[in-house]
């Protein structure tokens, strides 16, 4: 039986702190690939120490605090992101609280008295372009240069690319405002997905023979007005279905939603919450002339749908369970 996922934060005991423990260090928004190097790094670290490995992250994520009226369109929220960090084999997550104090305390101060005095640690490993520290004057090759002195291995990550072009999370953030979904699967390394709860629309859907779990999201969510082609995540099983995304201009032209159509399902599913990954971009949101123009094209996209789901048959993001 696999060992609980365990979430350190800022008020965990220290008794309740593994010793000697490896970090993977990052903000690790939608824990992409280059992400998901710097966890490898510190999984192998973790073995040859005989060690535990964790992700060290930040919440809230730090735009969030030094842009506090800008919307921030996050890849994944940290229920998310704990979710993915769970499903690559790291023993747990420390997630360190992101306020004033944080923002105030110096690179040199967070190394020796979080991740030395508090957190013990053995190792560290970074990406690249890691910066930490008030100032963000903390970075990979001060860590390099303070790892002799404080007896623990540093290990920094370059950058991914993927057909010259650097993964980085603002990249996935613009393929998915322009609905570039298999660009930023490429770079997640699995599809984006959202998880949300299904709540009470206006039930056009169910007159149009397309009933729909409607599901809210962030208003920062950055993703483009469109048909996609979706797998649903209801506990352990998966469902393929068709979703829309936005407005909905042929009706009421109202707050973005998304509304998700499921292949071959009946049941009431109000209030539960759902996965859902995007696997494929059909097209852009219209306005059509009538309900049955609309309810034809809406054929054809459930069409489209079920075949970029039949050609991706196990695509669906790896998630654990947080402890």
């Amino acid at each position: 039986m696999t060992a609980a996922f365990t979430v350190i934060r800022d008020d965990t005991p220290a008794s309740a702190l593994p010793a000697g423990a490896v970090v993977a260090m990052g903000n690790f928004d939608g824990v992409h690939l280059g992400h998901r190097a710097v966890i490898a790094a510190a999984l192998e670290m973790g073995r040859s120490h005989g060690r535990p490995a964790l992700a060290l992250t930040f919440e809230p994520h730090p735009r969030r605090y030094f842009s506090p009226n800008t919307p921030q369109f996050r890849l994944t929220d940290e229920t998310a992101k704990l979710r993915l960090l769970a499903g690559t084999g790291l023993a747990g997550a420390v997630v360190m609280t992101f306020d004033k104090t944080r923002a105030q305390t110096s690179a040199q101060d967070f190394i020796h008295h979080d991740l030395i005095e508090r957190l013990g640690v053995s190792g560290i490993a970074v990406g690249y372009d890691f910066h930490f520290g008030k100032g963000r004057v903390g970075s990979p090759s001060l860590l390099v240069s303070e790892a002799p002195r404080l007896g623990i291995e540093v290990d920094v990550q370059p950058h991914i690319d993927i057909e010259e072009r650097p993964v980085s999370s603002s990249a996935i953030r613009m393929a998915l405002a322009e609905g570039q979904i298999a660009d930023a699967t490429a770079m997640l390394g699995a599809p984006w997905f959202i998880n949300g709860e299904v709540i009470h629309g206006e039930k056009r859907g169910r007159d149009l023979g397309y009933p729909t779990a409607n599901i809210r999201l962030d208003q920062s969510c950055g993703l483009k007005h469109g048909i996609y082609a979706v797998r649903i995540g209801r506990g352990k099983s998966r469902i393929d279905g068709v979703a829309s995304f936005g407005r909905r201009p042929t009706f009421d032209d109202g707050a973005p939603l998304l509304e998700v159509f499921l292949f071959d399902f009946r049941g009431d599913l109000y209030g539960e919450q759902l996965d859902v990954a995007f696997i494929g971009f059909i097209r852009e949101e219209l306005k059509f002339s009538s309900a049955e123009a609309l309810v034809r094209r809406m054929d054809e996209d459930s069409a489209t749908a079920r075949a970029q789901l039949a050609a991706a048959p196990e695509a669906f993001p790896k998630l654990g369970e947080i402890g």
